[in-house]
């Protein structure tokens, strides 16, 4: 399944849901599925700068694919980085680059986010790009 088609499942998703509270109740549920990190990476060096919860974030290159690892404090946060996981996790930075991420609007939710956690979803997105920008850059040296 490609990226686009892992973003319209998810908005087919949410779909089923009436209100945000479900929709929130589902995120929980998502969070909770979220694997365990790492404890070495749940350090200051991988926290992403923008949330106001904590949030750790890790990437690496296994076989030209980006696998993301993260965490929160918070359980909604847990459960929106575990959403962005399940859309970028085992994609090639080629793909995270040139693709959108229209799922977000689409299912409302930077619009029903608190500014603060709207602020950290953006620098969720934006780390990960960034991952994937320097791994795309590594791999142009090669």
């Amino acid at each position: 399944m490609n990226l686009n088609e892992t973003q319209k499942n998810i908005v087919e998703e949410f779909s089923v849901f009436d209100d945000w509270l479900d929709k929130y109740n589902f995120l929980i549920e998502l969070g909770n599925e979220l694997p365990e990190i790492d404890p070495v990476y749940k350090t200051n060096e991988y926290l992403i700068n923008g949330c106001q919860s904590k949030v750790w974030l890790h990437a690496n290159l296994a076989d030209g694919k980006l696998v993301f690892s993260a965490d929160s404090d918070a359980i909604i946060v847990k459960g929106i980085v575990a959403l962005l996981v399940k859309v970028l996790n085992d994609r090639t930075p080629d793909e995270i680059v040139e693709n959108e991420l229209f799922f977000i609007d689409e299912i409302g939710l930077s619009q029903n986010l608190s500014p603060t956690r709207s602020n950290g979803l953006l620098a969720m997105v934006k780390k990960m790009r960034l991952y994937a920008i320097a791994y795309q850059a590594q791999s142009q040296k090669q």
